[in-house]
């Protein structure tokens, strides 16, 4: 089907890609799954239970997981659960979706192609040109989901195909080829960053993409 725009961000269903303001944004894979029956289903509201079977099919969870996932999905796309535009909750039954272009807007998907990846268990996650916040908190490029990473943990910045890698600040640090970082540092292809015990490699463009691509 064809992409679907709402404000600045065009979901991508059939990629399953999100952008926003031209560029990809990360959503964990069942905050992805979670905004596409939402928008797939829009203007109709889904209950908790429906959304709790279709996410996690057999699996009990907690109300807390299904919420953080709605977190997840509102900061990826710019909305506020306080003043929601487009994911709403609907009291004291789910959550719905609305503010979607009407059907046949033309929608262009983004024509830059990402030129930095971060490489983890095999799997790589396109940089956006610009900053790329790694760490907790769900709203980051790169979510990494441990008590021993900060919410804001470390910066990648991205030009072209040069880019450097920054500590905010962060409780444990970041390592860079086992080195601790003390300020911006640039990147090479093949470097290997370390937070809170997870290993990322930084791969750049040179003759072809890494294997693997995630776009979820």
């Amino acid at each position: 089907m064809p992409p679907i725009r709402f404000g600045s961000c065009v979901l991508d269903l059939d990629a399953r890609q999100l952008f926003r303001g031209g560029q990809p944004v990360h959503l964990s894979p069942k905050a992805f799954e979670l905004l596409k029956i939402l928008v797939s289903a829009r203007p109709k509201a889904i209950s908790k239970a429906e959304l709790h079977e279709r996410i996690w099919p057999g699996t009990f969870v907690t109300d807390d997981s299904l919420a953080r996932l709605v977190t997840e999905a509102r900061a990826a796309i710019g909305d506020h659960a306080r003043t929601p535009t487009f994911l709403r909750t609907v009291h004291a039954f789910g959550y719905a979706f609305a503010g979607v272009a009407p059907e046949g807007t033309r929608v262009d998907r983004p024509a830059a192609e990402p030129t930095c990846w971060l490489v983890y268990e095999g799997r790589a996650l396109a940089l956006a040109d610009g900053e790329n916040i790694i760490g907790r908190d769900p709203g980051a490029r790169v979510t990494l989901d441990s008590i021993r990473v900060s919410r804001r943990h470390a910066r990648v910045t991205v030009s072209g195909r040069s880019a450097t890698i920054e500590d905010l600040g962060s409780r444990n640090g970041t390592l860079l080829n086992g080195e601790r970082t003390a300020g911006p540092v640039g990147l090479t292809d093949g470097d290997e960053i370390t937070i809170g015990g997870f290993a990322l490699k930084f791969r750049a463009a040179l003759d072809a993409q890494p294997t693997e691509p995630d776009t979820e």
